[in-house]
């Protein structure tokens, strides 16, 4: 098993590299945003709960919703800026994702690159006095050709599917977040209201 890998990343030729970058890249992403967007870093219960009962709102010091909370609380009666604020926060959770999405349609294309090229290869090594191929040689060029749309398909599916999970994620958290905010909103007077 080890020695059909060696082979796969071999059939890869050059091309190996920049797989091997988009590989690096979506592992950096999908641990990064799995540890970002986890429910404490984002919105904590404590400080959820406070909101929702109308309780002064303390915890959960370095998450999402507590930016937003002390961005309403430095500008109170602004409430568009303090919406405006909670988007730019979104914004933030969604930070590495358009890349996954990068990964996902680069990857296998990369892959695809390699195989035609490798096949290329396979066919100019046709000739000699026959003009036919050594069968030997040119069933195992033909498999080692396919290997690099493997690993480029091999990569493509976590971002699709790491990706995916992660936006759904963030737009869960989008509309809590829009649910607390205009609670936030609601229980603060704004000057100038009866």
């Amino acid at each position: 098993m080890p020695l059909a890998v060696i082979d796969l990343l071999k059939g890869a030729d050059l091309l190996i590299y920049p797989l091997a970058l988009c590989s690096l890249v979506l592992v950096y992403i999908l641990c990064e945003r799995v540890w970002a967007l986890r429910r404490g870093a984002v919105i904590p219960d404590d400080l959820a709960d406070a909101i929702v009962a109308g309780q002064p709102v303390t915890g959960g010091e370095h998450s999402v919703l507590a930016r937003i909370v002390r961005f309403a609380q430095a500008h109170p009666g602004d409430p568009e800026g303090v919406r405006a604020f909670a988007r730019l926060e979104v914004s933030r959770m969604e930070r590495g994702l358009p890349y996954l999405e990068v990964i996902y349609a680069g990857a296998p294309l990369i892959g695809l690159t390699g195989t035609v090229w490798a096949l290329i290869r396979v066919f100019s090594s046709i000739g000699g006095p026959t003009g036919l191929p050594d069968p030997a040689k040119f069933t195992s060029g033909v498999s080692l050709a396919l290997s690099a749309t493997v690993i480029g398909l091999v990569i493509a599916l976590p971002a699709l599917i790491g990706g995916g999970i992660l936006q759904r994620l963030v737009d869960k958290y989008a509309a809590q977040l829009d649910v607390l905010l205009a609670r936030l909103l609601a229980s603060k007077p704004t000057p100038g209201a009866l």
